[in-house]
């Protein structure tokens, strides 16, 4: 579960830790105190810019961090009639959800998994793996495109992007309010703070721990807009393809190597997992679009 979690966050904690590192450097952090104390107003907006930044950083990267992490290929000229036909069924997706035809990619993994990704709704990316293409029928992969296709246009990318943004400005203005207090508690109360190295390593523990805590609610939403996903795929496809292809995909559950900071179709897991988990459990899944009618 810890490495499921890690590497969801990973991307945006080291964007949010650079971000520290470089207010640290330039003396940043030291304006938003006085010896009056904390200038909340001040820390606010440092945390929002800082916030925000790290999330639309991470958002305008999803594109090409995702191709060098699952060293996916994008499908410029199709080479078989396979990828002719991904070509044309997300072509087709595309137009029926009105978006720009996103860019589609195939990379080598053997677990059934496909994702979408990037910044707007008409410059995104969908991949799928060669497992889910060698393990799938076609009308199967048919519904897993039309999944992340109604991602795209849900605008999934953007809306988890705004919500990060807001959950890392919390994160951001409470590491420095309580590290301020845990360091002048330390320090014997001092009148100003913000500029020592005690404080600043406060701060860092601060923002990965409260990160941590703050991909919860992250991770809820993930969940709901896979349902939504579902139902899209229903629309663009069909409801019984989509059950198909969640049926068959609980058919092959294992170790998933795709990184979990781009999972899309992925499987999740149960229990306490769930809290930190991206997807629904399948079977919930396929309740929900049955329930649909």
């Amino acid at each position: 579960m810890m490495r499921r979690i890690i590497l969801f966050v990973a991307t945006n904690l080291a964007v949010m830790a650079l971000l520290t590192i470089i207010v640290k450097i330039f003396g940043i952090d030291t304006y938003t105190y006085s010896k009056a104390g904390i200038n909340f107003q001040g820390l606010l907006v440092m945390s929002a810019v800082l916030g925000f930044g790290g999330s639309f950083i991470s958002l305008l990267a999803s594109k090409w961090v995702a191709k060098w992490q699952t060293g996916a290929r994008v499908i410029e000229n199709p080479s078989n009639p396979t990828e002719s036909w991904l070509l044309s069924t997300v072509r087709r997706q595309a137009e029926g959800a009105g978006i720009g035809m996103p860019e589609v990619a195939i990379y080598d993994a053997p677990e059934m998994n496909a994702f979408a990704t990037g910044a707007t709704r008409n410059s995104a990316l969908v991949a799928v793996s060669t497992g889910l293409l060698q393990q799938m029928s076609q009308e199967e992969v048919e519904a897993v495109l039309a999944h992340e296709v109604s991602h795209v246009a849900n605008g999934d990318m953007v809306t988890m992007t705004l919500l990060q943004g807001v959950l890392n400005t919390f994160v951001i203005f409470l590491a420095r309010v309580v590290g301020t207090v845990i360091d002048r508690a330390i320090s014997g109360n001092r009148d100003n703070g913000g500029g020592g190295i005690a404080y600043f390593l406060i701060v860092m523990v601060l923002q990965v721990v409260l990160g941590i805590l703050a991909s919860v609610i992250v991770m809820a939403f993930s969940r709901w807009r896979e349902f939504r996903a579902d139902a899209g795929s229903a629309r663009l496809s069909s409801k019984q393809k989509m059950i198909s292809a969640l049926e068959r995909l609980g058919q092959g559950r294992g170790e998933n190597s795709l990184p979990s900071a781009i999972q899309a179709f992925g499987i999740a897991g149960g229990g306490m997992r769930k809290l930190f988990s991206s997807h629904p459990p399948i079977e919930e899944r396929i309740a929900a679009l049955r329930k649909a009618g």
